[in-house]
């Protein structure tokens, strides 16, 4: 096997000069057609002793004029301008100037890097009409002339009006330091140096804007729900550590008081308020004891500082305060009826309803305070609504004028603490406000040609009159038919109102009171109506159906009523009822 470095090293050639010839001819390193100078390559191609150095490497390769701006190999850039002169020289240099290259030479067979650089380039390079000039400051232009020093066109003009201004300054004899500046500030000036675009600046500083409002954001809400969470625990810990289940132990308690429920709370927040009230000592212990039983909204008439489980078996209608229940067709004034029976009205209900004793005092309203004040207080301190306002100030001083403005209804939760005054307002207006529900217009008249007041008055009989549900439209028929053929009502009921006594067989003196309520004696309807007004006895006043109906009697105890037009029926029917022992007056 032979060894290939033998030839190498016979003709004293490197691993370098191998590698060119190995490599195919269209890759070889084209050399420069100029000339150059042997003896300044020779420490660059040999090393520093210019000698025959066969080790193989090179030092780096001399750049000549105009090399700088050569392609690679294989390559064609076109000619930006005059070659440099090729007899450019280090500045104190001695050597003479490179003679031209022979004529005839062609292109690219000038020595390699490697062989003596006997050969010059084969083709001339006029001369720079310039003048040398250092090797790598070569120009990009050819037309830019780089010979003498750089100057800026605009810097003259600039020193000439800045010369100009201080020139004017000091001819106006004001301190060039205090004098204003020409230059408007450059509002760049703020954007960051890396970045002068006003867009790119412009959306920078939204981006930022952003992420700032992004975080404010998300602290906020951190610090929120870090409170919020605090603050929950806080409220269920007595102290810090942990729920507070205490409790207290004494069951008859210390004093007296009464305590309001808001409707729709919970039974932590009915243990935030019997603690605030020192009935209970923990919410804990409350919610505990009371261990997801329904306790209702209202007032209470508790005592304090008694144990959780005595608190919760108090919360009940036993010890409730202010709740009133008003049933239909229930009148103001208590009346007693002839079988001795005794029927508290509105006025004694909301007194027995407020009345409490609290550490040996009695506390509440009274039948009197309230009368005294549905006589003497004006409708507007009543709550009367505007539709009934004229028909109350028409009996000033009498404290039946509110009568049927209460609505029958569950009161849940009457203050005790208010004032009669302020009692009758809340009843009154929250009434107003329930009839309107019930499809009382506020104004106009209804299908029957009646007022709000009227139609209201007209229920209000309809509902002492009957005692079924289902008969209500046909009486409310009736009182409409009478009133439009003129002819008085002639109702027991509206006697009975002005009656000491109540009692649906009206007889003898009974038919002769002269009142404004008896409406035997008067035509039309009365004042006011004569009890509280229900849904169903409203609803059929204001929709009365289409009949000739003038006369009607209920005939047995569980109320049947006949209606007719004719008044000779009439009479078969009372007969009827006079049989059954309804009635005992007028029987045949």
């Amino acid at each position: 096997m032979s060894d290939d470095r033998s030839d190498e090293r016979a003709t004293g050639r490197g691993h370098g000069d191998r590698r060119e010839q190995q490599q195919p001819p269209g890759h070889r390193r084209s050399r420069s057609a100029q000339d150059y100078d042997p003896e300044r390559l020779k420490y660059f191609t040999r090393g520093g002793d210019g000698g025959g150095n066969r080790s193989g490497r090179h030092g780096p390769r001399a750049i000549r004029p105009g090399e700088a701006d050569a392609p690679p190999t294989g390559q064609q850039r076109p000619s930006r301008g005059p070659s440099p002169d090729p007899s450019w020289a280090p500045p104190g240099s001695t050597r003479p100037p490179v003679p031209p290259p022979p004529a005839g030479s062609a292109p690219g067979s000038g020595p390699r890097m490697d062989a003596p650089f006997d050969a010059p380039p084969p083709n001339p390079v006029p001369p720079d009409p310039h003048g040398s000039r250092h090797p790598r400051a070569y120009d990009p232009l050819a037309t830019h002339d780089a010979t003498g020093p750089y100057v800026d066109p605009g810097r003259e003009d600039y020193d000439r009006r800045q010369r100009a201004d201080r020139d004017r300054v000091a001819a106006a004899g004001v301190d060039p330091a205090s004098a204003p500046s020409r230059r408007r500030p450059d509002p760049r000036s703020a954007l960051p140096t890396r970045d002068r675009s006003p867009k790119r600046s412009a959306a920078a500083e939204r981006r930022r804007k952003r992420k700032r409002v992004v975080i404010a954001a998300a602290v906020a809400f951190m610090v929120l729900l870090v409170g919020g969470i605090g603050y929950a625990g806080l409220r269920l810990a007595g102290q810090f550590g942990g729920p507070d289940n205490s409790d207290f132990s004494n069951t008859a308690g210390t004093s007296d008081v009464v305590v309001q429920i808001p409707p729709d709370s919970s039974l932590t927040a009915f243990g935030e308020i019997l603690k605030e009230n020192k009935v209970v000592a923990s919410v804990g212990a409350f919610t505990t004891a009371a261990d997801g039983k329904p306790i209702s909204a209202g007032f209470y008439k508790l005592r304090t500082e008694i144990p959780a489980s005595t608190a919760v078996s108090m919360l009940t209608d036993d010890n409730r305060v202010g709740r009133v229940v008003i049933p239909e067709g229930l009148q103001l004034d208590t009346k007693e009826g002839i079988d001795g029976k005794t029927t508290p009205g509105v006025f004694a209900r909301v007194a027995e309803a407020t009345s409490v004793t609290l550490n040996g005092q009695e506390r509440g309203l009274t039948v009197e305070e309230l009368a005294q004040a549905a006589a003497t207080a004006t409708p507007q301190e009543l709550g009367v609504p505007a539709w009934a306002t004229d028909a109350v100030t028409a009996l000033a001083g009498d404290h039946r004028r509110i009568e049927g403005l209460i609505a029958p209804t569950l009161w849940e939760a009457i203050d005790p603490n208010l004032s009669p005054v302020q009692m009758l307002n809340y009843l009154i207006s929250r009434s107003a406000s329930l009839f309107a529900q019930w499809g009382l217009p506020e104004s106009g008249t209804t299908s029957s040609n009646m007022t709000p007041y009227q139609t209201l008055v007209t229920a209000s009989i309809v509902e002492r009159e009957v005692n079924r549900a289902d008969d209500y439209p046909k009486v409310a028929r009736v009182v409409v038919n009478r009133l439009d053929d003129n002819q008085a009502l002639q109702m027991d009921s509206t006697v009975n109102y002005t009656s000491a006594i109540q009692n649906i067989d009206v007889a003898g003196d009974d038919f002769t009171p002269d009142t404004k309520w008896n409406t035997y004696q008067q035509k039309g309807l009365p004042p006011t109506p004569i009890g509280a007004v229900g849904q169903p006895a409203l609803e059929a006043s204001l929709n009365p159906p289409v009949g000739d109906w003038l006369y009607f009697v209920s005939i047995d105890q569980q109320g049947t009523t006949l209606f007719t037009d004719d008044f000779e029926q009439h009479k078969r029917n009372r007969q009827q009822a006079c049989d059954n022992g309804v009635l005992q007056t007028n029987c045949g």
